[in-house]
This record gives C-alpha cells, structure tokens and sequence, in this order.
C-alpha cells in the first residue's frame, strides 16, 4: 500500500491515515513517536522525491511477519562525476526511531551485488557507520540517505549483468568503453562483456579529512549543530503536544461532567417552574373568587347604605342574612367558634385570678375544645363546599353568550 506518486498532499495523507489506524490494523509503533516517525518520512521524501512512503509486511528470521512502513525507491551517487541511482528499501523496524531502520540494496534481475563490499553483504543488507552510530533523537532519515549516497559514491555495491551477445565481435578491444550508459532500470551498464561491473571497482578515494577514513560526512559544525537543535525541538513540541492534548482532553472530561449537572439542573428548573406557574393559576383563580365576593358585597353596602344612618337602632343578629344554606351554615359554625374561644380565654384569666378550681378548669377546656374542633371542622368542609359552588358559577358565567 503506497500514496500516488508525486504528490506531497497524498503522501501526508498517507501517512495520517496509517499512522492513526488502531485495532488489528494498526502499525507496531508506540503512540509516543508516531507524529515523529511521520515527520522523519516527510523530511525524507520532500529531501528525495525518488524515495517513497509504503506499507508492507516483513518477514523476520524467526517467521513472524509484521507489517512495517518502507521507504522504496532509489538513492543517488555520484561516481566519477555521473550521478546514478541506486535501488534500496529503507524499513522502519517495530523500534524505530529509537534504534536504527534496516536497510537493503534492492537490485533489480540485470544487477548483482558486489563481492566482496565493505559496506552491503551478499544479501544486500547495509551497514554504514551512520546505522551504528544511531543515535535517538537527533540521527533521522535524511541524514541516512545522505551517508548512503555518500558511501556508495566511494564503493558502488551493484554490478550490471548482461546476457552474452549473440553475435560477438572477432575482435573484441582490448580497452573498456569510454563511458558508462543507463539501463532501463536506472543501473549503469557497460556494453561489452557478458558481466560487467555497473561501475568499475576501484580503491576508495583520497578523503579530504585523511587517507582511509570511513566515519560519517564531515559536515559543517554549525549546519550540524542547526539540525540537532532543530531534531531537539520536533521532540520537545511532540511532547508538549501530547501533554497538552491530555490537559485538554481531561478538560473536555470535566466540561462534560458539567454538562451533565447542568442538565440534572434544567430539568429541576423546568419542573420548579412547572409548580410556580400551575400555583399562579391556583392563585388567581382565589383572586378572582376574591374580586367577585367583593362585587357582592359593594352590591350589599349599596343596597344597605340608607340603613347606615339609623346604626345604632340595627339588631346586630338581623343585621346580616345568609343567602343560603352554606352561608347560614358558615355563620353559625364561626360564631360558635369565636364564642368559644372568648369562653376559654376567660377561663385562662379566672384560673390566673384562682377564681376557678383547676379540675373544674381542665374538664370545661376539654369539653369546649372538642366543641370547637368540631365547628372548625365543619367550617372547613362548607369553605370548600362554597368554593366549589363559585368555581361552578363562574364557569356558567364564562360559557353564557350574554356574559361580559
């Protein structure tokens, strides 16, 4: 599996979408450094665009098969002044990046490896200082590639192989060719012989730093230093966003904590306001019996306003008539009430003064106060009896055509 060529867009979609997979699926790399490892692939690919980004499964000595992410393609060097290409797969191994990736020089069926080679064995696996010396989290990918072009310029590991020719010439020279050509497979292939070495072997080159030296690139201290710190604070930044990540993840726990209280919270709002508004309705209903017991009553006084002159010659007791047998009853019941209660507090004053024996006090309050539960009771049952009546009345009233 592997992004269209070509394209950084698909390439970082790639790469987005296999790193984050989980389940059977997913890669053997830790969470920790899966943000790195696709950095490390970006940097390389945008460095060497003939390098690309796949998934594949490896085999390992034991059996166990995996499927790790491999970067395919070819690496250049330059040798005797031409630039070729060398095919290698770069594997990134359960590890990786904190141990080195495993790389292979990938000869395609006209190439053969060279015999011996300081640097590639005979099954193609290479082992350049740079991937001794790998350091976590400075060494990377680029810096690979680079150590890899840079040793295979000074000892090409591959050799093209050519079937004979058919025709031989009779007289074949006795020189090589002046100059090398490309194959199709991108390997440099002399056109004499039946194998011919790809680029002819020779002693390594005088290094600038001292005859014999193998170690890495020697190169700019400060470039160096720049792309160390620049390693450092990839490193720093994936752990900071990782940190916050989990700040903000343990945020958006709390804030839907919250949510949930606060739900818990509207709904005993919604049912507070549900028992206020249906009180307001019980209270202006009671309102509303209060304002008509007031039209009745002005209508009372009006009619009785000439009586009010001659007060004093009224009979209390006719003063007021029931208009019914409700309101007869009421009136009675309230009266017996509060006579009742006028009885027991003279009682308290005579027992205070010691006019009145204790016992004899306690019988009389006992009996007078079952008296009166009664009335009050009774009172209470013709109150709601009432009620009703004008709640019925009322209701007559609102559905009369005639009604104002």
């Amino acid at each position: 599996m592997m992004p269209p060529p070509n394209s950084a867009q698909y390439t970082q979609q790639f790469l987005s979408s296999v790193l984050s997979q989980r389940g059977p699926s997913a890669l053997p790399y830790t969470e920790d450094v899966k943000w790195l490892i696709r950095q490390h692939l970006l940097s390389l690919i945008e460095t060497y665009p003939s390098l690309q980004p796949k998934t594949a499964t490896f085999t390992h000595n034991d059996g166990r098969t995996v499927n790790l992410l491999q970067a395919d393609g070819t690496v250049p060097m330059v040798y005797q002044d031409v630039t070729y290409n060398i095919p290698v797969i770069i594997w990134l191994m359960e590890s990786y990046p904190r141990h080195s990736p495993l790389v292979f020089v990938n000869p395609t069926r006209d190439m053969i490896i060279k015999r011996p080679h300081q640097f590639v064995n005979p099954s193609g696996v290479v082992s350049i200082p740079y991937l001794q010396n790998w350091i976590y989290p400075s060494s990377n990918l680029v810096e690979l590639a680079r150590n890899l072009s840079h040793f295979f310029g000074r000892d090409p590991p591959l050799y093209a192989q050519r079937r004979p020719n058919p025709n031989p010439s009779p007289s074949p020279s006795p020189h090589p060719p002046p100059s090398t050509s490309f194959s199709n497979n991108n390997s440099p292939v002399g056109p004499g012989g039946v194998i011919r070495p790809a680029i002819p072997p020779r002693a390594f080159p005088q290094s600038p730093y001292g005859s014999g030296s193998t170690g890495r690139i020697m190169d700019d201290p400060s470039e160096v230093y720049k792309r160390n710190a620049i390693d450092k604070l990839v490193v720093r930044l994936h752990s900071d966003i990782l940190g916050l990540r989990e700040a903000r993840e343990a945020d958006m726990e709390g804030l839907f904590n919250a949510q949930g209280v606060l739900r818990q919270r509207e709904e005993r709002l919604n049912e507070g306001l549900k028992e206020m508004q249906d009180e307001k309705e019980g209270l202006e209903q009671q309102l509303q019996m209060v304002l008509m017991n007031s039209d009745v009553l002005e209508g009372w006084l009006r009619e009785n306003e000439a009586k009010m002159t001659n007060l004093g010659n009224v009979d209390v007791d006719t003063a007021f008539e029931p208009c019914d047998h409700l309101s007869k009853q009421m009136l009675d019941c309230t009266a017996s009430d509060l006579a009742i209660e006028d009885v027991i507090y003279s009682l308290d004053k005579a027992i205070q003064d010691g006019t009145v024996p204790f016992d004899q006090y306690l019988r009389n309050v006992r009996s007078l106060s079952r008296e009166q539960f009664f009335h009050r009771a009774t009172a209470s049952k013709v109150r709601a009896a009432q009620m009703q009546a004008q709640v019925a009345n009322m209701a007559s009233r609102a559905s009369s055509p005639y009604a104002l």
